[in-house]
């Protein structure tokens, strides 16, 4: 963060200071939530959860070297005290943005921001030192946290922002405007607490009605409910997609024999050969996202497709490859999974196993609960079964309660699948057939909402095939 003192946070955002021997002393550190991760002159945030109130950890912070602890009550240490330290903590991040000016780049979608934050990150720290969220910090306090890391020598500032009802995103935009606003895409996610599709259409247009005259409204050309969006922004538009009147578009989309797209990125100031070294046909939509982005900011295509080819995945457990000593390949998707992403990721699971499945390799969908569907989660899990069926996939094995039972069933009623598909209680009860089951060239796909905890299988067919052996595709 940009240095400040005492006396001036104090004055952003409205607090009162107690206990505090200087108020000129400044703050020249980062600005946390875990007493853990203070550092020699950072900001110690005191929020109290359902399970850990961090007022208790204020004076361990201070201890280890936080200059004062914003909070909600005096500690006895030194403290900025307010009546909302969530509010606080976004006004903070609103004025140090503002004051330095820094380039915003935020996007939203129902699937795929994390994966094209990483990429659109990867791009712009080619021309300029970038500050982005690591994983997916995307809400009211995860977001302010991370525009707080910005310096006096930051270029860009690339933001998620992710929404569970109306106006989370409006709030969100008000903390830290953004110039370039993205929107990938309306799908299934949260449906049961938005309530319908357009529901979830009309949150995410929020972003680009955020926008300034000035600013840039990139569109999904392929998302009818997205390209919708263009009437509710002031500011210029921008598609990208594969449609034919997308300015940045994809054209000859294939994958390789190991699942990563290939294409030709045609830019208006050029084109460039891509292949992504991430999985999926799914990556194409989220490349153009960022290539949308890199070329509003003044990239040309060869170096948006050099930069794209070169760009890894910087997220755990998003379509994270692993191939064991042994010849089996573990695809851990696991952080999270909707309708849209799940599909996304049998068809990526397909594609890879083409090879293998030549050679007498299999393609395991090891899949869990798919989470906040409300009335659309029967016919979601049961839609999801059937679709391993109709894509192939040689084993389905669905992990957990009746939303897993749901996602067997679809694939039975679809394909009278006998031992291609079993339902298994619990993450325990998934290791232990799939030690028994797998065999050289087999590759394994793991997917559900975070709630699952299906990452825990993912890892446990990784130990003990020899640490530090298995290599990363």
């Amino acid at each position: 963060m940009i240095a400040l003192s005492l006396a001036e946070i104090a004055d952003i955002v409205g607090g009162r200071t107690h206990d505090i021997p200087d108020p000129e002393l400044r703050v020249t550190g980062p600005v946390v939530t875990d007493s853990r991760a203070v550092e020699d002159g950072g900001l110690f945030v005191a929020f109290a959860g359902e399970r850990v109130d961090g007022h208790d950890y204020a004076a361990g912070a201070v201890a280890a070297g936080a200059v004062a602890v914003l909070a909600t009550r005096p500690l006895g240490v030194p403290a900025i005290v307010v009546d909302d330290v969530t509010a606080a903590l976004g006004a903070l991040a609103r004025t140090v943005v503002e004051r330095l000016g820094t380039a915003v780049i935020a996007m939203t979608g129902s699937a795929g921001k994390t994966s094209t934050k990483d990429l659109i990150a990867q791009l712009l720290s080619r021309r300029g030192p970038t500050v982005w969220p690591p994983g997916n910090l995307n809400n009211e306090i995860g977001l302010p946290l991370t525009a707080l890391r910005v310096t006096e020598e930051t270029r860009h500032l690339v933001l998620e922002m992710g929404a569970r009802g109306i106006g989370h995103i409006r709030y969100l935009t008000s903390l830290t405007p953004p110039s370039i606003g993205i929107v990938l895409n309306v799908g299934s996610a949260h449906i049961g607490e938005f309530g319908g599709k357009e529901k979830i259409a009309e949150a995410k247009g929020e972003m680009v009605e955020a926008l300034p005259e000035s600013g840039l409204a990139v569109l999904n050309a392929d998302d009818p409910l997205v390209r919708g969006m263009a009437p509710r922004t002031r500011a210029r538009v921008l598609l990208f997609g594969e449609a034919d009147d997308a300015e940045v578009r994809a054209e000859n989309v294939t994958l390789t024999d190991t699942g990563r797209p290939r294409f030709l990125l045609r830019t208006p100031t050029g084109c460039g050969e891509v292949t992504l070294r991430l999985y999926g046909e799914h990556h194409v939509s989220n490349a153009l996202a960022a290539a949308a982005v890199a070329h509003e900011l003044g990239m040309p295509a060869e170096e948006i497709a050099l930069g794209l080819s070169e760009a890894r995945s910087l997220s755990r457990w998003r379509m994270e490859v692993t191939e064991r000593p042994d010849g089996v390949t573990i695809v851990n998707d696991a952080y999270n999974a909707s309708p849209d992403s799940v599909r996304a990721a049998l068809r990526a699971l397909v594609a890879m196993g083409s090879a293998a499945r030549d050679k007498g390799g299999r393609t395991w969908a090891v899949l869990g609960t798919m989470a906040e569907l409300g009335d659309e989660s029967l016919a979601a899990h049961d839609a999801v079964g059937r679709l391993a069926v109709r894509l192939n996939v040689s084993k389905l094995v669905a992990v957990g309660g009746q939303e897993a039972a749901w996602l067997r069933m679809g694939a039975y009623n679809e394909g009278s699948w006998g031992e291609e598909s079993v339902h298994v209680s619990d993450t325990q009860a998934a290791i232990d057939l799939l030690r028994g089951e797998l065999r050289p060239g087999d590759v394994v796909l793991v997917k559900a909402s975070r709630a699952a905890g299906l990452e825990k299988v993912a890892q446990a067919l990784l130990e003990g095939a020899g640490e530090g052996e298995a290599a990363a595709r």
